[in-house]
């Protein structure tokens, strides 16, 4: 008897199943399920680095090698979880530089859940060790870091998922199918995206010393250097343009990323943004906490707005997109979708899927986001079946890099105070010397910034 058979009739049996199996293939299942466990290693092993991490041993056998973080008790604890959940119940060796743990070992798979600024340098390394690699949203903290992670990923010819995992959740691929593709909305003219989520941390601590378990000059890496003021995990280094794009770089890009995937839409011709710091100006945060952004395409404007306050413009979507067609319109979030017809036709409307009962170790996992949980296994499952078909993953790199840096680029137009037109082919932004000036972030030494 196979092995694995025990899991891959676990999977099967699955609401995800029908769908994974129209993503991957069915030649993918006898990859996701080898005889030799495929070897993993995390880098980053805070709450989504975890998460991610415990999806992909739910659908595949892998064995958790190394796992690396510069919070020595946050790595222990994340290696007591691995311990527990892997079938080998082995304990991973522990690192926290990156470089080590890549260099001492031999991977199939790297995971990254580190803070944004970390992403291109740490996804390149592992590219260059011979891995393949999983990132998550968003894949970088300025637009070239972007083109040298997609230059490397096409040089090593490995395949790098990021995870914008929207693209794998259940009803979403339900709503593309059966509303946009099936053509019941029509043509699209108008898009409204919008994150009315407070989650812009803004406190006042105090300069502290820097904890004996915690290596923040190492955490710091090519960002600028911070005076320390507790622990950045969560929250705290989101509320920082120093590591990455605020609510725009966090929020914006999943919406934006499934509007692109939903209508086939490539570059923007032109983004321009307007926003800054309207109402909570009491804290050390300096990310916006009020933005709107347009991102423009051939009759068609993709709008985005957020705010950190106040009440969501629709109490049933305050994380969403709307998409404007002339027959009707379509409201999608992570939680449900609703189909509104123009005319007096039937509404349609969908919730997310659990997996509650087929996944019971969901329910006592800590901080785990239950509503994400099957369109991560999804996603992975898909990143495996791009592996072993040799394809390109639904959130390939370069999906992810269009996304990321158009929200980038917004952030670049609302710093300048007028709209940006970038140019892929030549890294430009068009008549802009200034502008483009501000693609490229500096590195703080001795690190060094990734080129094309």
């Amino acid at each position: 008897m196979h092995h694995f058979n025990i899991n891959r009739r676990r999977f099967l049996k699955g609401a995800t199943a029908t769908l994974a199996l129209s993503a991957i293939g069915a030649s993918a299942l006898d990859f996701i399920y080898p005889d030799k466990p495929l070897r993993v290693a995390l880098i980053g092993t805070g709450w989504y680095g975890k998460s991610d991490l415990f999806r992909l041993i739910q659908v595949a056998p892998v064995k958790v090698i190394a796992l690396c973080d510069v919070d020595k008790n946050m790595l222990q604890a994340a290696a007591d979880m691995v311990r527990q959940r892997q079938a080998s119940h082995e304990t991973p060796r522990l690192y926290t530089d990156y470089r080590k743990l890549l260099s001492e070992n031999e991977l199939d798979i790297v995971l990254i859940g580190t803070p944004d600024h970390w992403h291109a340098m740490q996804t390149i390394a592992a590219l260059e060790a011979g891995a393949n690699v999983y990132v998550q949203k968003p894949i970088s903290v300025d637009v070239i870091e972007g083109e040298a992670m997609v230059a490397a990923a096409r040089k090593y010819g490995k395949v790098v998922q990021v995870g914008t995992q929207r693209k794998s959740t259940p009803h979403l691929i339900d709503a593309k199918k059966n509303i946009v593709d099936a053509g019941l909305l029509g043509k699209v003219s108008h898009v409204e995206m919008c994150c009315y989520y407070h989650m812009r941390n803004n406190g006042n601590p105090p300069v502290q010393a820097v904890p004996d378990y915690f290596d923040y000059e190492m955490w710091t890496g090519p960002a600028p250097l911070r005076p320390y003021d507790g622990l950045p995990h969560i929250r705290w280094w989101r509320t920082f343009m120093e590591y990455g794009n605020g609510i725009m770089g966090d929020m914006c890009i999943h919406m934006f990323d499934t509007v692109r995937w939903m209508l086939q839409l490539g570059w923007p011709k032109r983004i321009s943004s307007t926003g800054g710091i309207y109402v909570q100006k009491e804290g050390k945060s300096n990310i916006a906490d009020t933005q709107s952004a347009i991102f423009e395409y051939e009759g068609l404007n993709c709008v985005w707005q957020h705010r950190t306050w106040g009440t969501p413009a629709d109490p049933k979507y305050p994380w969403a997109f709307k998409l404007y067609g002339e027959k009707g319109t379509l409201a999608a979030s992570t939680l449900s979708y609703d189909f509104i017809p123009a005319d007096n036709g039937t509404p349609i409307h969908k919730d997310v899927v659990y997996e509650k009962e087929k996944y019971p170790e969901d329910l006592t996992e800590p901080a785990i986001e239950l509503n994400a949980a099957p369109a991560t296994r999804l996603h992975m499952l898909n990143f495996l079946g791009a592996i072993k078909n040799g394809g390109r993953p639904v959130a390939d790199i370069e999906e992810g890099h269009i996304s990321t840096a158009s929200c980038i680029l917004a952030n670049i137009s609302m710093q300048l105070g007028r709209p940006v037109v970038y140019n892929p082919q030549q890294r430009i932004i068009t008549g802009d010397p200034a502008a483009t000036a501000l693609l490229q972030r500096p590195y703080r030494s001795p690190w060094q910034h990734p080129l094309v």
